[in-house]
């Protein structure tokens, strides 16, 4: 994204009298995680051909993630599908985050449940949406791939419960670490005071 662009899209997002050191930027996605699970590479002795199991069962849960590079702040939500009013509460939790006297800019993908109408209700957050097909510009994004590969790949769950438990347990995992959390979501084209 081009820093000037997203500059001007944050002035125009955002209330007149927010200079933009008031300003938070959120990085905010879904990811789908269960039965059909991920398989990754692992470790095995030279010349083995080391097994994994790969389910074949339905079961999903969709974890709403949402991270703030600049604060280390985190916020997610665990939900069996996906919808505006599960948006809506997962922007609620991001709301209630941000501190008296800030604003919240969630930068977000174009899904279907992302209307223009999900923001409304809150008064220190306007959401920004992404360019059509640029996963690469939200950060969060990595957040996904190093809970895969750090806790979710190669495994089994029994069911829904199941799935949730493993999703709570990566996500704190992911989140127990601040650094880690400024050092993959952070970009510097969303670094507003830089400018």
């Amino acid at each position: 994204m081009h820093i000037k662009n997203f500059l001007l899209e944050t002035i125009l997002n955002t209330p007149g009298h927010l200079a933009l050191d008031r300003i938070d930027v959120w990085f905010q996605d879904e990811a789908r995680f269960g039965q059909q699970n991920t398989t990754t590479r692992i470790w095995a002795p030279t010349g083995s051909r080391p097994r994994v199991v790969k389910q074949q069962q339905f079961e999903y849960a969709h974890l709403f993630g949402a991270v703030c590079p600049a604060t280390g702040d985190t916020e997610a939500f665990i939900s069996p599908y996906v919808s505006k009013d599960i948006m809506r509460q997962h922007l609620m939790q991001i709301s209630q985050k941000t501190k008296p006297g800030r604003h919240a800019v969630v930068v977000m993908d174009g899904a279907g449940w992302h209307t223009d109408d999900i923001a409304d209700d809150f008064e220190n957050l306007t959401i920004m949406k992404l360019p059509p097909y640029s996963p690469e510009l939200n950060p969060i994004e990595q957040v996904w791939s190093w809970i895969r590969q750090h806790h979710l790949a190669n495994r089994c769950f029994q069911g829904y419960e199941d799935i949730v438990d493993a999703c709570t347990t990566a996500w704190n995992d992911f989140v127990d670490d601040t650094k880690r959390i400024m050092n993959m979501c952070s970009r510097d084209w969303a670094l507003l005071t830089k400018y």
